[in-house]
């Protein structure tokens, strides 16, 4: 495949709190994520420009939705977030490449918009250590 647009995600999968896998690919109006690496540095005196190493690798995501009530839908997985301690297994999917993690949720904030809107901002971290790699779906 050569350059795309962001219209043909396959797949945003997050596992509910029992993990059970759950496409949340529709109640979803838009997301970011990040996979980086911290750095340390390691600049001596006798250089004129930094010099770093790489450290550890880590993941981050923030879903962006729409409330959903229905079964098994956005609400269903994230209702738990504040009153359960598991990791989800999280996996984007775009164009046969899937990225896989286990992440904690950390916030499930509900925002009620001047228009009537109902909204929620989802954010999670890598939980587990393992360093976020893509895969071939």
């Amino acid at each position: 495949m050569a350059k795309e647009t962001g219209l043909g995600w396959t797949a945003a999968t997050i596992d509910d709190a029992s993990g059970t896998p759950r496409e949340l690919r529709n109640d979803f109006t838009n997301m970011q994520f990040a996979t980086p690496r911290a750095v340390q540095d390691v600049t001596g005196l006798d250089k004129s420009a930094m010099e770093r190493l790489l450290l550890l690798a880590d993941f981050s995501v923030t879903f962006n939705g729409v409330f959903n009530d229905a079964s098994n839908m956005g609400h269903d997985v994230f209702k738990t977030v504040p009153s359960t301690s598991v990791a989800r297994t999280t996996t984007l999917t775009i164009s046969g490449q899937s990225l896989p993690n286990e992440v904690l949720y950390t916030d499930y904030p509900l925002s009620r918009g001047d228009d009537g809107s109902l909204t929620y901002a989802v954010p999670g971290v890598l939980a587990d250590g393992t360093v976020p790699t893509w895969t071939t779906a």
